[in-house]
């Protein structure tokens, strides 16, 4: 099959979708990759890393939608990408249609696109290729916290995470204890903070524990309790994950009033729409704002601080799906994954994914494919 793996557009946007490793095995699987000039430069892969691989380089946007069948992208759909898609396409790529423009899904629709969202696939109850972005985004919320609760800001508390001998260290609240909260935790118990969990699964709760060896505090999440924890805490990071649609509020903004002034949150859950109240969309040139004397880091795209990295996760954790479609077909592919039919929004015209339909009042159906062998 002719992949096509275009530059990202977002807003400071340095990851690629593919590092020169993943294209390697789809070429040599047989398939034609199509990569746009300087895709991966943001990540340090050169047009020539990829020529090397046998990709085929093009120097403008429409041509890679134009040549592919499948695109893989990282960030959702801009609407000037919604219009290069091709019909009958197949998109792979973090799409989070659920807090998307109608227009956009509407478009794919049109176009009877087939829509494979990364954050969607599921594999023995995990969420394998949004994993790996999560580790990263859970490390990089205490590092990025770490440095507002400094001296980011006029605000700033100028607390050290870790203390030091005869001095208290900070307090890390995190809510939700998922793979964003684990990560989180461990990398702030490894410079020492006093660090808190909630959640309301103790299964999770049991988990995380478990993995840090007890030094963490665990806390079930309730309103009483998070309005509590958000309260006490020096560093408070929102890890919530939401399979599909909006993330609800769920600390308001009653509760960032009664934080400490110059205390900071990490609102991770932001590219779903955010779990707190205050929370707005931030760059990472510009990653945080002040409200109601909070220091507020809210970028969607916090993976990409660490592009090279981060573009080497996911290429590990999507590669196997796109070859097992270009190889096998979407047809077969799907029935023999279940956990990869998970990930299909749209298909063949319609919406195949229910929270999505309900979101923007569109008729759902079921996923329903037949074998092409």
């Amino acid at each position: 099959m002719r992949i096509g793996i275009p530059k990202e557009t977002f807003i400071e946007e340095k990851r690629v979708a593919l590092a020169p490793a993943g294209v390697d095995l789809l070429v040599k699987s047989g398939h034609t990759v199509f990569i746009e000039t300087g895709a991966g430069v943001g990540s340090h892969f050169t047009d020539e890393h990829y020529i090397k691989v046998g990709a085929t380089i093009v120097y403008t946007p429409e041509e890679v939608f134009q040549r592919s069948e499948i695109i893989v992208k990282i960030a959702p759909l801009s609407e000037e990408e919604s219009e290069y898609l091709q019909e009958n396409q197949i998109i792979f790529s973090f799409l989070h249609l659920a807090v998307s423009k109608k227009n956009i899904v509407q478009r794919l629709l049109d176009k009877k696109i087939t829509a494979v969202t990364y954050e969607l696939i599921e594999k023995n109850d995990e969420l394998p290729v949004l994993q790996s972005m999560s580790e990263i985004a859970g490390q990089l919320a205490v590092q990025m916290g770490a440095r507002a609760l400094g001296s980011g800001s006029e605000v700033s508390r100028g607390v050290l995470l870790g203390g030091i001998t005869g001095v208290a260290p900070a307090a890390v609240v995190i809510l939700g204890a998922g793979v964003v909260g684990l990560n989180a935790a461990r990398a702030a118990l490894g410079v020492g903070a006093h660090v808190i969990v909630l959640d309301n699964d103790l299964r999770r709760l049991r988990r995380i524990e478990n993995l840090l060896s007890k030094s963490i505090t665990t806390v079930v999440a309730n309103p009483y309790t998070i309005a509590r924890g958000v309260r006490y805490a020096d560093l408070f990071v929102g890890a919530i994950q939401i399979k599909t649609g909006k993330s609800p509020h769920i600390v308001s903004e009653d509760m960032i009033k009664s934080m400490k002034s110059g205390a900071v949150v990490v609102d991770v859950s932001i590219d779903q729409g955010g779990c707190i109240e205050t929370s707005r969309p931030t760059t990472i040139s510009e990653p945080t704002f002040i409200e109601h004397n909070v220091i507020h880091f809210c970028v969607p795209n916090i993976p990409s601080l660490v592009p090279r990295t981060a573009s080497y996760g996911l290429t590990n954790a999507s590669i196997d799906y796109i070859l097992n479609i270009a190889d096998n077909g979407f047809s077969n592919a799907v029935m023999g994954d279940a956990g990869l039919s998970k990930g299909v929004c749209t298909y063949n015209g319609f919406c195949s994914n229910e929270v999505i339909a309900e979101t923007f009042n569109l008729e759902f159906r079921r996923l329903h494919v037949f074998s092409t062998n």
